[in-house]
């Protein structure tokens, strides 16, 4: 018999909606559990289930203190006495934590895959059940070790995700994809299909590294009319700065100072808080506002998602002290996390 350790953690896949509230039941665990049984008798049959809960929330409300507790949580069950691990997850901070998992279990053994519903299991077009089974056939069937999120997207065909290349869904929309829209397997009539990526080589070691995680890693997104003065650097270790897709953001003093993201990296150098870009493709050429900012200070992470970066920043500055360190970590492959 297969033995598959179930990590629920809240999210609408753990929800019900009562009185048009949607909230984290206690019972919606074992309910995903009892529909596979009923939906997939024979499968179910030859798996065994061992299921924990070390965390419920709706994941908006999730921090970064958030992942050492489900991290230690699996540990503290021998992940590797398994066939496979399967964590359960809302989806709006599914990227993040996803991220997370592949860089901290990238030498794990097994398959971890995170499972999310874009209704409670109560809805009648909810995507959990179907999720949930194609999590347990990647397990039964595919049995490669990395951590993946199978999801499908309404009228689509399911995918399934690397971890650390999975973007936020779209705005107005449930829908979720991977980074350039490149999916690692397509799910389809119970056979899994190969959505050619390279399966991930081996990892480089990173001996040492805990699951800490800073929480004072500052995201700042840009828009017409951004003021910096808005922003207090107290408390700050890094700042990410998203990018337009171009991989840009306003380096002209044009509207003035305060709109001018290169006076904004002075001001942060004076302050000793570093600022890093992302995402943006490396190429010979790129713009010309590009190319001020990083003369500026600013530090790209190249060919990585804006989700990927902010948790391997987060993971970096929760574990080394010294900028070459940071500097190094950020450059390892660690979850097949840079694009081509």
């Amino acid at each position: 018999m297969k033995q598959i350790l179930v990590v629920f953690t809240g999210g609408t896949i753990g929800s019900a909606a009562s009185e048009g509230t949607i909230k984290p039941s206690e019972a919606a665990p074992f309910k995903l559990l009892g529909e596979f049984r009923r939906r997939f008798p024979e499968m179910a049959k030859e798996i065994g289930f061992d299921s924990i809960e070390p965390i419920r929330l709706l994941s908006e409300n999730l921090a970064p203190a958030a992942w050492p507790i489900i991290i230690e949580a699996i540990e503290a069950k021998q992940p590797e006495r398994y066939d496979g691990v399967i964590v359960t997850h809302g989806t709006d901070t599914l990227a993040y934590t996803a991220a997370a998992l592949a860089f901290y279990f990238r030498g794990l053994k097994v398959p971890l895959l995170l499972v999310s519903s874009d209704h409670p299991l109560d809805h009648p077009q909810a995507n959990g059940p179907d999720n949930f089974r194609c999590a347990v056939d990647f397990i039964l069937d595919v049995k490669e070790p990395g951590v993946f999120v199978p999801y499908r997207n309404r009228g689509q065909a399911m995918q399934v995700h690397r971890g650390a290349r999975l973007a936020s869904s779209l705005q107005l929309s449930g829908d979720f994809f991977s980074v350039q829209g490149q999916s690692y397997l397509e799910y389809r009539d119970g056979r899994f299909l190969s959505q050619s990526l390279p399966a991930l080589s081996a990892r480089a070691e990173m001996a040492g590294v805990k699951a800490r995680f800073s929480d004072r890693i500052l995201i700042i997104r840009p828009y017409p009319g951004l003021d910096y003065t808005h922003f207090s650097l107290n408390g700050v270790e890094a700042v990410l700065h998203d990018l337009y897709h171009s991989g840009t953001a306003c380096s002209t003093r044009q509207w003035g100072e305060n709109h001018s993201l290169p006076a904004f990296i002075k001001r942060c150098r004076q302050q000793g808080v570093k600022v890093y870009l992302a995402p943006a493709r490396k190429s010979p050429d790129a713009y010309e506002s590009t190319r001020f900012l990083l003369d500026a200070g600013a530090e790209m992470i190249w060919n990585m998602s804006i989700e990927a970066a902010y948790v391997k920043l987060a993971l970096a500055y929760g574990n080394f002290q010294e900028p070459q360190d940071i500097t190094a970590f950020l450059a390892v492959d660690m979850a097949g996390e840079f694009v081509d």
